[in-house]
């Protein structure tokens, strides 16, 4: 019965998305089956420490250190992940012509690995580092080279990976680790994603109302639509009666707005859209 209901709430949205151009929000759990964890899924652990903030980053150099410190393990393994099925289903919907974008709150980049090429990153992109004082940008990797240069002997050999290329350390670990800053100014150096506490740039909202106003219909996957910078979008297609779809694991925030709510795996879900839209 449950195999029945999906299959019959997907041929309403592959029916709804021949007669109308949709703009994707995505989020984390479009990538959990790439291996990047994410914050709030079903199947998520339980975290031993909230994110790091934007105030604390800035305003205290240990939590800095900390920060670095975990990323530097956890980075090596966030960029060897690859795109997974959902990835590859909706860049064949986008240049099929049935997506006319993809707004995500990911920061891993696997959308565009995977071929979509209107992808705005409203969160920012962890691949990039830019200077807090001078604004210089630097490559993550460039950057991890420096990193382990300066912390001969780093990375512990066990940690946990966590959400956005964090790992899981004991601070006493990361008491020692060096930080290099800025060298072209010496100044803080800070992952180009958006931080908890930290607005998103307007330069990147705009871009996403050019995709969403670029559309007849919005389908979220993989979001909880917990941070509002994400279900702003429903809430303004609800405000103009735009259809919603969501495709996600767990409950999301914008259920109730929902004309077609899918629950389920995006890397499952997605090809099958893509199957019955002849792609």
């Amino acid at each position: 019965m449950r195999k029945a209901i999906v299959s019959e709430a997907l041929s309403d949205l592959a029916a709804l998305m021949r007669m109308r151009r949709t703009v994707v929000l995505s989020g984390a759990g479009v990538s959990t089956e790439s291996g990047i964890p994410d914050y709030r899924g079903p199947d998520s652990p339980r975290r031993e420490r909230a994110p790091i903030s934007y105030q604390e980053f800035v305003g205290d150099a240990e939590a800095r250190s900390r920060y670095w410190a975990r990323s530097s393990v956890g980075w090596p393994r966030f960029t060897a992940a690859r795109p997974n099925a959902g990835h590859q289903a909706l860049a064949r919907l986008e240049a099929a012509g049935y997506v006319t974008g993809v707004i995500t709150q990911n920061v891993d980049g696997l959308h565009q690995a995977a071929g979509s090429d209107a992808v705005v990153e409203l969160h920012g992109a962890l691949a990039d580092v830019r200077c807090l004082r001078c604004g210089r940008r630097t490559d993550r990797t460039a950057y991890q080279r420096r990193l382990l240069q300066v912390n001969p002997g780093w990375p512990p050999e066990a940690a946990t990976l966590a959400p956005d290329g964090d790992a899981v350390l004991p601070d006493e670990a990361t008491t020692s680790f060096h930080v290099p800053g800025c060298p072209r100014c010496g100044g803080i150096l800070k992952p180009d994603v958006v931080f908890f506490g930290e607005s998103v740039p307007r330069v990147q909202v705009d871009a996403a109302w050019d995709h969403f106003n670029d559309a007849e219909m919005l389908l979220v996957v993989g979001s909880s639509l917990a941070v509002y910078s994400g279900f702003r979008f429903v809430r303004r297609a609800v405000k103009e009666a735009r259809p919603v779809g969501i495709i996600n694991l767990g409950p999301t925030r914008g259920d109730a707005h929902a004309r077609l709510r899918l629950h389920g795996r995006t890397g499952t879900i997605l090809p099958t859209l893509a199957e019955m839209l002849d792609l």
